[in-house]
């Protein structure tokens, strides 16, 4: 069995049966990953779909946590921030991520 084969056959053994209904416009949807390419079958793209929604949940959470941690810093604990931000601002100036 090829290491390929054998990494799909151990995600199938790892899986938790689901026998639900949905709404005929999430199928449509689920159905178009598929003929899109981006799921190979139903079950993938309801993985898919979870993981999009569950990484929103969590960006939404790490944005509300981080707002509150602004909002509740003392006058001092905020302006040293700014200037640790104006720190690597000026460090990183010349420095392009997107060249290899």
């Amino acid at each position: 069995m090829a290491t390929g084969a054998r990494g799909a056959t151990r995600a199938r053994e790892n899986r938790t049966k689901l026998s639900t209904t949905v709404a005929p416009e999430n199928y449509r949807y689920l159905e178009a990953l598929i003929e899109a390419g981006r799921a190979q079958n139903l079950a993938e793209a309801v993985d898919l779909t979870i993981r999009r929604s569950r990484k929103a949940e969590n960006r939404q959470r790490l944005a509300a946590a981080t707002a509150a941690y602004f909002e509740n810093l003392s006058p001092e604990a905020l302006e040293e921030e700014r200037a640790l931000g104006r720190a690597l601002s000026n460090a990183t100036a010349g420095i392009d991520i997107d060249r290899g």
